[in-house]
């Protein structure tokens, strides 16, 4: 179950307001929360994943992302932030395509800078 939305700190709220515009597929909106150049360290391919750094890399793994997974959501479990860290537990929903329900969960470590998100390294159970 996702926790009420009751951000205690400015950084708190960008990250609720990142997590909206990723729910929605709005990747530029997603984009617009973060700096020019972030690094996004993906969950795949296991076991290490995949860095991309830049907005123009970043906006490619998410369009990628999109196409694959269109029913793809992320439920945030909780999030906390101290100075320019913040982290967050989240458990990402998803339909394949036979129809098939799944989920798995994770967590992703923040970096902070200037009101916008710099880094957002992801992690999975499992």
């Amino acid at each position: 179950m996702a926790l009420q939305k009751h951000p205690a700190s400015e950084e708190v709220a960008l990250l609720y307001s990142f997590n909206d515009a990723l729910n929605r597929g709005d990747i530029a909106a997603a984009l617009a929360l973060m700096t020019d150049d972030c690094v996004f360290d993906n969950t795949f391919p296991a076991p290490d994943g995949t860095r991309y750094e830049g907005q123009a890399e970043v906006r490619r793994a998410w369009e990628e992302f999109f196409e694959s997974s269109p029913n793809a959501h992320f439920e945030v479990d909780d999030i906390f932030a101290s100075g320019d860290r913040a982290v967050q537990l989240w458990t990402y929903r998803w339909v394949d395509a036979q129809g098939a329900a799944g989920h798995v969960r994770g967590v992703d470590v923040f970096r902070l800078r200037d009101g916008k998100i710099a880094e957002k390294l992801s992690y999975v159970k499992g």
